[in-house]
């Protein structure tokens, strides 16, 4: 049977307009995305298939595309609708951070950040800048490493920094092995770049380190 010929409270678009889009299941939420099914599959199904096949949501959103794109019902023009869902949310937590001041919405700064590096299977550098009243006026990834680690040089922080005329950095990276706990490495480069971007007047701010589902403030713990 088709979802078109389902009770109209079962369907999962006039679910969504009734009652909300927090009410729906994780498949029902994907069967909206999908749009359709195939041939004796609903979007439901195909919806429940593909969870169950990759085990969870996130397992799913973050899986490989080529991996993604060979299951049955989800292709390429499927896999690009997932993807600027995706990259709408980010965009979506990044505007937040800048309505007022980063620092009065701490929130949302950690959700964004989290949600930009916790699935990453290697470590990204980036810097959160900040005007002379603590505005965002851009977030820049420096620096790319591997699952173990990423080489940062101060020397492009400062320059980054300068560029964008910023009076103010928040200092960001992963932890792909989704532990948050800060390195003796990462507390060492903090105090570098904090002295370094000292010299022209620049402060940091926080230095968050994201892991899964855990994000960790050098602001916090006292070190900064």
């Amino acid at each position: 049977m088709s979802i078109r010929d389902w009770p109209e409270h079962d369907r999962p678009r006039e679910k969504l307009l009734k009652v909300g889009a927090a009410a729906l299941s994780e498949t029902e939420l994907l069967a909206i995305l999908l749009g359709a099914g195939v041939r004796g599959r609903s979007a439901l199904d195909v919806a429940r298939d593909l969870l169950a096949d990759f085990g969870s949501l996130r397992a799913f959103l973050t899986a490989d595309r080529l991996k993604v794109c060979k299951t049955r019902g989800f292709g390429p023009a499927r896999y690009v609708v997932l993807q600027a869902a995706l990259e709408l949310t980010r965009r979506h937590y990044q505007e937040l951070m800048t309505v007022g001041s980063a620092l009065q919405n701490p929130r949302a700064t950690r959700e964004f950040v989290q949600l930009r590096l916790r699935d990453l299977p290697y470590e990204v550098f980036c810097c959160l800048l900040l005007d002379s009243r603590h505005r965002v006026v851009g977030f820049e990834e420096l620096f790319r490493g591997t699952i173990d680690g990423a080489i940062v040089h101060p020397r492009e922080v400062l320059r980054l920094a300068l560029s964008r005329n910023a009076a103010a950095l928040i200092l960001v990276h992963n932890h792909p092995s989704g532990i948050a706990e800060p390195s003796p490495a990462d507390r060492n480069i903090t105090v570098r770049l904090k002295d370094a971007l000292a010299l022209v007047d620049i402060k940091v701010l926080d230095h968050l380190v994201v892991g899964d589902g855990v994000c960790e403030s050098f602001a916090e713990r006292g070190w900064l």
